[in-house]
């Protein structure tokens, strides 16, 4: 059944003879019975179109002019069978079954001929699936997510660019790229589209705020309506300047002009934001359509029409020449409550149509969205493809795997979490997937090699390609950026794994700032099995990729491609830093990174070896370039310092040590002022990357002088009180920076070109600082815990200060406080503030921060300004703060039985000789003070090398010519001990505790 109202029209179209035509007992309604099934119609300015059994007819309507409607006349189509049909202002669109698209103009209209040779041009070999026309442009959506537009863009309703001009050509809408689209709609000179999430892109006209966007200016892309978010929606509707959608559970919200009452809401104003149609609340809507100036709603459980806005040509069906703004219902004729209901509600310029099907024959209700969507992969496809993969089906299953993986907007459409509509909910926090869904089907897909191996020929050869291109020109990256979640999963379970692994790292790292760190904000709330395989994927990539640049011949494109790969990896450890616990630091450690190193090294000896001595027969030129390919490829790294264990990042420092040497020569008398005076001259150049080397102007005969002595005593005079350089902590172990020093600036710039050099050299030095300092080199937030470290009292009592549970509205401290002798407001605007229960948390942030940072801000710069003139920040910034601590600290792990294992004895000493066993059996009767003396008699540091005793390879040999009174001497760059061959174990100790007591070094002599 065929109900319509609105506009005088021949009676019943020519669909039947007019005496068959009924009329409703109100509201000038009439309804007539056709004698074939109409499965689709479209009113527009010019005229109106009905689809029976595939075949169009069309009528042109009597214009203003004219009082005569046209003659009913079928359109000539030989190859076609259409589906549906959209009215626009000057034309019309077709569809076909098989997706094609077919133009009716004025000139069709004239001979109701349309040539189906050919389709539209722009859209060959495309399938389309649903058809939307404004009054001179419109859009098609086709099944891969893809939406193209042609017609008039005087507004920007084509979604093309700013300054595009109309096309008679399709043209696609690159920023909804990768937007799974559910719907589209055409209003007079604005479109809108909706994704499958209810995310709602308005463009085009905007003069009466039809857009949504909360004004009346133009927009020529699509732009979010940000005030449908998270509303459901599952339908939009275009008028003439006016538009409605309708959200899941029935809610209408209408915006854009309400001249006529059109918008439903009491009134005759215009809205430039969605807003509710309050009349309408609780009704369950189940339909929206939009006309020129009126709306006409569904609520399909009482079988009610409700309709508003302009009825001056009774197109409201309620009997009456007047506007309405507010929704009241359509008295439609008895039959329709009875034999028949509503399938189809249709809005035109002037006319209003419900299309009835009858109980009971449910195959021929209509929804107001077309019966095909986005094609989007489901389980009854893969369960299909993997049974029917070897049989003769193949090359149909081939293509649709190839449409499926080769579209991003159906692979983002795919795997939604429909449980609790919760895929309407896509947020920054919430991407809509259902990844134990995304498990399941990829898994299963993966058993099929022939169906794997498709589907990563498609997303290898479209979908990556296009990622990155299609966020960034997306004005919403929540959706597409589905597929950067997606994808590892898949590449997880497919073959060629690395390459496509890189080829997503490259489309990652091209993402734009917002869209990446969206993406960064998605990983952080990935579940822990889809965060831990995302590290892997990435860290084995980057380990295959290392380990081919160490064994493989040169190939200058493998160390870029690394990069790539760590670069992410980088990105994936900070955000599992503040976001898993359980994914650890050693998860991201590349241990052929190592391999690399040695190779590198190996690479070193080999040029040095044949630069000096001339013994090789090969090319040197060819091993430098290898030399220098190895060095590119850790020099990409080391701004990534995750994939680096301790070990390797402390043998890079080795290996890059420059060549040329650093002289100091200084006086024992006088050893802080002299290397004051000559560090305050020395250039950037002389200092960066040299290898130190200390002379003292008593004994410059001798050629050998020890660097580790200098820096104990260097560091020794500067840490002492008599400094007054720093201040202490109260129990004398620690040292901070003053906040009103009283040595001048420069002795700070001059400790930190110290620190620096001690860095570059590899030497562990006394340097009493809490980690706050080794965090603030490396531009790490410090924290409560950094000052519990340096005053454990204090911090303690902050900590109970913020675990306080108690109800008191205030404490007896506050905002005002007295620190190194300096008073100082936390909180200058508001003087002598207390500290409650409310502002605690501030208070003790404040307090810190000024006690690490602004106290000593200029102090600190000093020091920092000097350290960064001898050490290289890209280096320094591989280390974590502990760890840097560690290198220039040392640690306190003092393993004696590592020491042993490692000692190799030369000239008449091994293993069983009889002072050998004498000695440790001595240094094991030593207490552990004296064991640390022993370290640092034979290495020149107290604390433990950062890497472990491992580090100390202590070597022992007889000292020749040496008399039973002689002490144990040692070298203490090379931790060599000489030990004279003792008569007695008594002996033996006596001399040894002797020399750990002696007052050894120049600085006593």
């Amino acid at each position: 059944m065929l109900c319509y109202w609105g506009a005088q029209v021949r009676e019943g179209f020519g669909l039947l003879q007019p005496d068959h035509v009924r009329h409703a007992d109100f509201g000038g309604i009439r309804f007539m019975f056709p004698k074939s099934e109409i499965q689709d119609l479209s009113a527009g300015r010019s005229f109106v179109g009905f689809i029976r059994d595939g075949k169009v007819s069309v009528m042109r309507l009597r214009a203003e002019d004219n009082d005569l409607d046209g003659r009913l006349k079928p359109l000539q189509l030989k190859k076609h069978k259409i589906r549906s049909i959209v009215c626009g202002g000057t034309g019309a669109v077709l569809l076909a079954h098989g997706g094609k698209v077919l133009i009716m103009d004025n000139s069709t209209m004239c001979t109701y001929v349309l040539s189906d040779s050919s389709p539209l041009k722009g859209l060959e070999n495309r399938q389309v699936i649903q058809i939307a026309c404004g009054d001179q442009h419109s859009m098609a959506l086709t099944q891969d997510g893809q939406l193209f537009v042609w017609g008039e863009n005087s507004h920007g309703q084509l979604g093309l660019k700013e300054g595009q001009s109309g096309t008679l050509t399709a043209q696609h809408v690159q920023s909804l790229s990768g937007i799974p689209l559910a719907q589209i709609s055409a209003g007079g000179d604005h479109s809108f589209a909706l994704s499958l999430s209810g995310a709602v892109f308005g463009w085009g006209k905007n003069n009466c705020g039809q857009l949504g966007l909360g004004d009346t200016k133009d927009r020529h892309v699509p732009t979010v309506v940000n005030r449908l978010n998270q509303k459901k929606t599952v339908f939009i509707s275009c008028g003439g300047e006016h538009t409605a959608s309708l959200s899941k559970g029935g809610t209408v919200f209408t915006f854009g002009s309400g001249r006529f009452g059109q918008l439903g809401h009491n009134s005759f104003r215009d809205e430039h934001h969605p807003r509710v149609v309050a009349e309408l609340w609780g009704s369950e809507v189940s339909q929206v359509t939009c006309g020129r100036n009126h709306t006409l709603v569904l609520v399909e459980s009482s079988k009610l029409i409700y309709s508003f806005g302009c009825g001056m040509q009774g197109q409201l069906g309620n009997g009456q020449m007047c506007n309405q703004s507010v929704p009241l219902p359509v008295k439609l004729p008895t039959e329709s409550n009875h034999a028949y209901a509503t399938g189809k509600l249709i809005a035109g310029e002037n006319h209003s149509f419900a299309l009835c099907y009858k109980l009971g024959n449910e195959s021929a209700k209509r929804k107001p969205n077309l019966d095909r969507g986005v094609l989007t992969l489901n389980d009854r496809m893969i369960d299909r493809w993997l049974s029917e993969c070897d049989s003769k089906s193949w090359r149909t299953i081939k293509k649709e795997i190839n449409k499926v993986f080769s579209s991003a907007a159906s692979l983002n459409g795919s795997f939604l979490k429909t449980s609790c509509d919760e895929h309407y909910q896509p947020s920054v926090e919430f991407c809509g997937l259902d990844f134990d869904q995304v498990k399941r089907s990829l898994t299963k897909i993966s058993k099929k090699e022939r169906v794997i191996s498709e589907v990563v020929k498609a997303v290898q050869g479209t979908v990556l390609p296009s990622l990155s291109t299609n966020c960034n020109l997306n004005p919403i990256c929540v959706e597409s950026l589905r597929l950067y979640l997606l994808l590892p999963e898949l590449i997880r379970v497919a073959p060629q794994r690395t390459e496509l692994t890189e080829a997503l790292a490259s489309e990652i790292l091209h993402l734009k700032s917002a869209a990446l760190k969206l993406l960064e904000n998605y990983w952080s709330r990935l579940p822990y099995d889809c965060l831990k395989g995302l590290v892997k994927l990435f860290r084995k990539a980057s380990a295959k990729l290392i380990g081919r640049i160490a064994v493989d011949n040169m190939n200058c494109d493998i160390p870029t491609r690394l990069k790539k790969c760590v670069e992410v990896l980088q990105m994936l450890y900070k955000v599992c830093c503040s976001a898993s616990e359980d994914i650890t630091k050693s998860d991201f450690i590349i241990h052929e990174i190592n391999d690399l190193l040695d190779t590198l090294q190996a690479t070193n000896d080999d040029v040095q070896n044949n630069w000096w001595w001339h013994n090789w027969n090969g090319n040197v030129n060819e091993i430098v370039a290898l030399q220098q390919y190895y060095y590119t490829a850790i020099n990409n790294l080391i701004s990534l310092p995750c994939i680096f264990n301790l070990e390797a990042k402390f043998s890079f420092l080795k290996i890059r040590q420059r060549q040329w040497i650093y002289n100091l020569t200084l006086r024992r008398t006088a050893l802080l002022e002299d290397c004051f005076s000559v560090l305050r001259h020395a250039t950037e150049q002389q200092l960066k990357g040299g290898c130190l080397r200390v002379y003292y102007t008593e004994d410059m005969k001798k050629s050998d002088v020890n660097k580790r002595d200098f820096f104990l005593n260097v560091f020794k005079e500067l840490c002492e009180p008599a400094s007054q350089m720093f201040i202490y902590n109260d129990n004398k172990t620690m040292i901070w920076f003053p906040t009103r020093p009283t040595v001048e600036k420069e002795r700070y710039f001059l400790f930190g070109i110290l620190c620096g050099l001690a860095f570059n050299n590899n030497c562990v030095v006394q340097l009493p600082f809490p980690l706050a300092l080794f965090k603030k080199l490396l531009n790490v937030k410090t924290s409560l815990k950094d000052l519990r470290e340096f005053e454990p009292v204090l911090g303690k009592s902050f900590q109970e200060i913020l675990d306080y549970s108690d109800d008191v509205e205030e404490m007896d401290i506050y905002f005002k406080i007295k620190w190194n002798g300096v008073e100082v407001e936390l909180d200058p605007t508001e003087p002598g503030k207390n500290v409650t229960n409310y502002n605690r948390i501030d208070f003790v942030d404040k307090y810190v921060d000024y006690v690490l940072n602004k106290s000593v801000e200029g102090v600190f710069e000093e020091f920092r300004r000097g350290f960064f003139k001898v050490c290289e920040s890209h280096f320094v910034e591989m280390f974590e703060p502990e760890e840097l601590r560690g290198l220039l600290v040392g640690n306190e792990e003092y393993d004696w039985d590592t020491l042993k294992q490692n000692t190799r004895y030369e000239g008449v000493f091994d293993a069983e000789h009889p002072t050998i066993i004498s000695f440790w059996e001595v240094f094991d009767e030593l207490t552990s003070v004296q064991k640390k003396a022993f370290l640092l008699f034979l290495t020149g540091f107290a604390r433990v090398p950062i890497l472990g005793m491992s580090q100390v390879k202590m070597r022992v040999r007889n000292l020749h010519n040496s008399q039973q009174d002689h002490l144990p001497e040692a070298l203490t760059c090379h931790a060599l001990l000489d030990l004279p061959v003792y008569q007695s174990r008594t002996t033996l100790k006596e001399k040894l505790i002797e020399a750990l007591n002696h007052k050894r070094g120049f600085w006593e002599e």
